[in-house]
């Protein structure tokens, strides 16, 4: 007698089943086609791999696929829409609480719905970076034999966390944050929609612009968050959510902060200009400010980067690889956690030691340029490797440094109008005192003195 396999504790057969009326309003929201995916523009645009794993298809034609991106990027619909396009059955697994017992079960189970019933599985992995070696093993007889076509997801690099032979097998498709607009849009659609909240509320534009800025990017905490508020709303008699509601819900104080107008300019420039005064508290609060309000992390890391250079420079040379290591940092792991890497920067480079030395030195350099003080190259540095250079003259003269017992040749490398230009002019605090000296002793072996 043929039977069907039981599922395994861990699997769903479909998400777009828990759609009802008492389900979450993000899950109730789920688009059930492409057309109402919103966001990924370029992932899923016409021609893409992605794309072409969306469209009507036998599934067994459809490769495996890794999406990696930040939560609420839409990962999981995906996963939903590529299996719908196939007329595929939906598996789950989650990597939090799945065994490899479970990932073998699923695969048998497909693996059984495949060559007794002719139905193709797509299994969806979230959270496949939490899977060990022998687990992401289990799941290579399914991809590679086609019993499953695999969509793994993952906030994580792949590259680090995904063995080998399943990204091999798979293809890779990188998703970014939802833009503002998008976020705008998904929550237009929830106040509107049947499966919405059905016009049972309002929208005002700021209230809209506060639950954009607390989503971050991710459009299932502004869902949340808008249930949540209207929730709040309708049980105080009212229709039209406000920001009281919103930061009951949410149980977050509304920071006034417009991304594009004022209060983004003036606290950044407090924000760094208390990093430049070394007043670490002072740079701390801003920075928390800017966090709270749902400023993109990657902005302040980029700040940080001209602060190590435009106010530190060589008083603290290792500043500005800790800048560019925040920087890193915060783009490969997002928020929230990227705040400590944001507070650790923020306060090495606020106790570091100051100089604007590098900033002034470029300055005076651009400035003569500007200015016409250009003179030209001196003939002993121009270009000698080309045939009758010598007959101009280029070349001839260069003393070779290394040659030379100090290191420094005495020879004169700005052109004749400049030769007594001084650009740089190191500042006596923590390691440029030091460069002081040692540029004082080169200057003098220069014969610039």
């Amino acid at each position: 007698m043929l039977f069907q396999m039981p599922m395994p504790r861990v699997m769903a057969e479909s998400l777009f089943d828990q759609s009802g009326a008492s389900a979450p309003l993000a899950v109730r929201m789920r688009p059930r086609t492409l057309e109402e995916f919103v966001g990924q523009r370029k992932a899923i645009a016409t021609g893409s791999p992605l794309n072409k794993l969306l469209q009507p298809g036998d599934s067994d034609t459809k490769s495996s696929v890794i999406l990696w991106g930040p939560p609420g990027s839409g990962k999981t619909t995906l996963a939903l829409l590529i299996a719908r396009a196939g007329s595929a059955k939906f598996m789950e697994l989650s990597a939090i609480n799945a065994g490899v017992k479970d990932v073998r079960d699923v695969i048998s189970a497909a693996q059984e719905n495949k060559s007794m019933y002719g139905v193709s599985t797509v299994l969806f992995v979230d959270e496949v970076h939490r899977f060990n070696k022998t687990q992401q093993d289990a799941l290579l007889p399914g991809v590679e034999n086609g019993w499953v076509t695999l969509v793994a997801a993952t906030t994580e690099n792949p590259s680090f966390s995904v063995i080998a032979p399943l990204m091999s097998r798979s293809l890779l498709v990188t998703l970014g944050e939802l833009d503002d607009d998008d976020i705008r849009q998904v929550l237009s659609r929830a106040v509107t929609d049947p499966r919405g909240l059905n016009n049972s509320v309002t929208l005002t534009k700021d209230a809209q612009d506060i639950l954009v800025r607390l989503a971050g990017g991710d459009a299932r905490r502004s869902l949340t968050v808008l249930e949540a508020a209207a929730g709040v709303a309708l049980s105080n008699d009212r229709t039209e959510i406000s920001e009281t509601d919103i930061s009951t819900a949410s149980d977050h104080n509304i920071v006034r902060y417009d991304k594009a107008g004022d209060q983004h300019y003036d606290i950044i420039s407090a924000f760094i200009k208390s990093i430049r005064g070394s007043d670490v508290d002072a740079a701390l609060h801003y920075l928390a400010r800017m966090l709270e309000a749902g400023e993109d992390p990657r902005f302040i890391a980029r700040r940080l980067m001209i602060s190590a250079s435009e106010d530190i420079g060589l008083a603290d040379n290792s500043m500005l690889s800790v800048a560019v290591a925040a920087a890193q940092t915060v783009a490969l792991i997002g928020m929230p956690e990227a705040r400590i890497t944001l507070s650790q920067a923020t306060i090495s480079l606020a106790l570091a030691p100051k100089s604007n030395a590098a900033y002034l030195a470029i300055d005076r350099a651009i400035a003569d340029v500007r200015l016409g003080d250009i003179g030209v190259v001196p003939a002993p540095l121009r270009d000698s490797h080309y045939a009758r250079a010598g007959d101009l003259g280029h070349g001839v003269g260069y003393i070779y440094p290394h040659d030379v017992v100090q290191g420094v040749a005495s020879q004169q490398y700005l052109p004749e109008p400049l030769k007594s230009a001084r650009y740089y002019q190191p500042s006596p605090h923590g390691q440029e005192g030091m460069v002081r000296e040692i540029l004082q002793k080169i200057r003098s072996l220069l014969g610039r003195d």
